[in-house]
């Protein structure tokens, strides 16, 4: 990488750094969004009136302050392959057409509405499939989960502590102090088990837990209450799976500076939003690479979040849909961070002999 090139990426990561977003904390974040199941399944519902995010788009104000550093980074994304829209229409040897939607794993209900042409084709389908078909009753995905204590526990006497030294230690009990939890409550829980509940920003836990569901649930609630058939690429243990294979050290300084960022990930929520409302989803990864620090750390933390729960997840998901999408009339929503790239799922259908196009 070339000195230039590296100046130009601090300087990236300075000023997103100053909106709020920095170093591996941002994994937490994604974390937090493409697993948001955990919050339906173990958050018992409170009858109250859900509060409205708010926050702004960080991505404005960097085009604002640096004009030609949002340029380099938006040439980036628009080389990402099928990296615009969250809309695909599959089509194959005559059968009724199908369809792909990306989703984002949230209660915000810009992101319910869904596309009009979305709305229409799952109201037409007579199958719909979701990542896991375990989020449609929180109780069975709350037991589901509970059946690997060692996938979201230390079961090996060790603590979160264990893994931090005296200041780290304190920042992560003010942190969580901040948002209501005590690190004695939590301390044996893995760190993606407590990013699950803080990597998100309070006003959507809030929603959640007054009983909001998120897209992919309400669609697979709605499946069923319509006499939809439902259908799962993955299960619950999978997808948890993929989350405790990945390395703890990372993990746990992750969630520090997840705790840090406090308020502003309102923000980084707001702006993931507005990428993905106006189907810009090839933005997402190089904003969150682009924005932390150039370590080795953080670079390994970000190779290893994007294989393991977005690659290999991208080709199990493509390998598990292929036969369900044989009779066509099928309508599948999973998170549009697996939609783009090379090895995701639009192109992996593609290689498997579908047609997939953008809906606009």
């Amino acid at each position: 990488m070339t000195v230039l090139l590296r100046k130009q990426r601090a300087a990236l990561a300075d000023r997103l750094a100053d909106a709020g977003l920095w170093g591996v904390a941002v994994v937490h974040v994604l974390v937090a969004l493409s697993f948001l199941f955990v919050l339906a399944a173990l958050s018992p519902a409170r009858a109250e009136e859900p509060p409205a995010c708010g926050g702004i788009n960080l991505l404005e104000k960097f085009e604002k302050d640096d004009p030609a550093g949002y340029a380099k980074l938006r040439a980036e994304a628009d080389g990402v392959q099928n990296g615009r829209g969250i809309f695909w229409k599959i089509e194959k040897d005559g059968q009724p057409s199908s369809w792909l939607l990306g989703t984002m794993h949230v209660t915000d209900t810009r992101v319910l509405a869904m596309p009009e042409a979305a709305r229409a084709a799952f109201a037409a389908a007579t199958t719909v499939v979701v990542e896991s078909d375990e989020i449609a009753d929180e109780k069975k995905a709350g037991a589901a989960i509970l059946t690997r204590p060692d996938l979201t526990m230390f079961t090996d006497g060790k603590s979160i502590t264990d893994f931090l030294d005296k200041e780290g230690a304190e920042k992560l009990a003010e942190g969580l102090k901040n948002r209501g939890l005590s690190l004695a409550a939590v301390g044996r829980m893995k760190p993606w088990m407590i990013a699950s509940f803080v990597a998100l920003p309070a006003c959507e836990i809030a929603r959640k837990t007054a009983g909001a569901a998120f897209l992919d649930q309400r669609l697979a609630k709605d499946a069923l209450t319509e006499g939809k058939t439902l259908k799962g690429l993955e299960t619950l243990v999978e997808q948890i799976s993929a989350l405790d294979s990945l390395p703890l050290e990372p993990q746990v300084q992750g969630l520090v500076q997840t705790l840090e960022l406090g308020d502003t990930l309102t923000d980084v929520i707001e702006t993931m939003s507005q990428l993905y409302l106006s189907g810009d989803t090839g933005m997402i990864m190089p904003m969150m690479r682009a924005a932390a620090p150039e370590t080795d750390t953080d670079a390994k933390a970000y190779a290893d979040f994007e294989q393991r729960i977005i690659i290999d997840r991208n080709h199990t998901m493509a390998e598990r849909a292929a036969p369900i999408l044989a009779g066509g009339n099928v309508f599948i929503a999973v998170g549009a961070l697996h939609l783009a790239g090379p090895e995701g799922v639009v192109e992996l259908l593609r290689k498997q002999g579908f047609t997939v196009t953008a809906v606009p």
